[in-house]
């Protein structure tokens, strides 16, 4: 083995260009000043993001937080060239899973990491978690970018994100409220969310053979289009409905699908019953189980197969929730319900 030539080594020398991260941190800094709350104390660059929740606001605040990743997601993007959605993918998924305990977000900080940091990718991604976080009001306080050499692969991106939020003790959604008789409300997702996109690769791409640029099987678009489809986000649609304790639990369906998620807020004697056939299955996941040949308790488990979220509501309370989110335009379905027995969930 030939030694390498002497002579100095620069960090560039290993891979990892700082000066190009320092590009796309200085236009970062302007899509992050766009997120910005009266609670943020911090400019992006300090060594941690500061915020602080106005006094007097809360009599007893409980702060929420999560972390997440968009996964292997961050693949298809790659492969399409297209990195202006998953960075709301990422928002809104954070943003659900402090919102099913009641939380409203405060603050969200992001991770960018690659083998190597193109400026421009770097904030597209940015660019869309902004957008993410000014549609909830949350202040995009801080984040990291990292250059990786021998970690990742060329041309390839991981996108992950922290959400910090708060809800008044009092008003947690801990799902202690759930009884048998309680209704399940199913609201549609806009395809696999975040999650799943191993297993959509391997059928699309490794058994079919086709390309995110070919049609979907049976379906309307492209692949690549139908696996991009941004994760929503049911914030501003039962943020009201939450506040004034009409929903007794709130699942978010995300890895593990219904099967795993659902229980996770039932109390003890309480068992979820969900019939096969009370929601209408998008044609994407019906694709990916015929070209894969997919059993139906994998395809159960992987993914979300068409219910982005899950509310858990009084009998009584069904009609009029129902009433208001459809004269504002959103599909949902009665889906099941709550019954006696051991926590889990039993398909009809």
């Amino acid at each position: 083995m030939n030694p390498q030539t002497p002579g100095p080594l620069r960090y560039s020398d290993a891979g990892v260009d700082i000066d190009a991260q320092d590009r796309a941190l200085a236009r970062i800094k302007t899509l992050v000043r766009g997120t910005a709350t009266p609670g943020v104390l911090s400019e992006l660059g300090s060594f941690g993001g500061m915020f602080a929740l106005p006094a007097g606001a809360w009599r007893e605040p409980v702060l929420v937080s999560s972390v997440d990743g968009v996964g292997t997601k961050m693949k298809v993007a790659a492969m399409m060239g297209r990195f202006d959605t998953v960075g709301r993918d990422l928002v809104n998924h954070c943003v659900m899973d402090i919102f099913v305990q009641g939380a409203r977000p405060l603050f969200f900080l992001d991770y960018v990491a690659a083998q190597r940091l193109d400026p421009d990718v770097v904030v597209s991604l940015v660019e869309g978690v902004a957008r993410g976080c000014r549609e909830h009001a949350c202040a995009l306080i801080g984040g990291e970018t990292a250059e990786m050499p021998g970690v990742y692969e060329t041309g390839e991106y991981d996108l992950a994100g922290t959400i910090v939020g708060v809800v008044e003790r009092s008003a947690l959604i801990d799902g202690r409220a759930i009884r048998p008789g309680d209704v399940l409300l199913g609201f549609s997702s806009a395809g696999l969310h975040t999650n799943g996109y191993s297993l959509a690769r391997k059928v699309f791409f490794d058994r079919m053979g086709l390309s995110p640029r070919s049609p979907l099987p049976g379906g309307e678009g492209t692949i690549g289009d139908a696996l991009l489809a941004e994760h929503r986000s049911y914030y501003s649609l039962l943020e009201k409905p939450a506040s004034e304790g009409r929903l007794h639990g709130l699942a978010h369906i995300t890895g593990g699908g219904i099967p795993d998620n659902l229980p996770r807020i039932l109390p003890p004697g309480c068992r979820a019953r969900v019939p096969r056939g009370s929601w209408p299955v998008p044609r994407l996941f019906e694709a990916i189980r015929e070209g894969g040949e997919v059993p139906q308790a994998d395809m159960d488990r992987t993914f979300n197969m068409g219910i982005g979220l899950i509310a858990v509501v009084g009998a009584a309370q069904a009609e009029p929730l129902e009433a208001e989110l459809l004269a504002r335009g959103e599909r949902v379905w009665r889906i099941g319900s709550i019954v006696a027995g051991e926590p889990g969930v039993e398909w009809a």
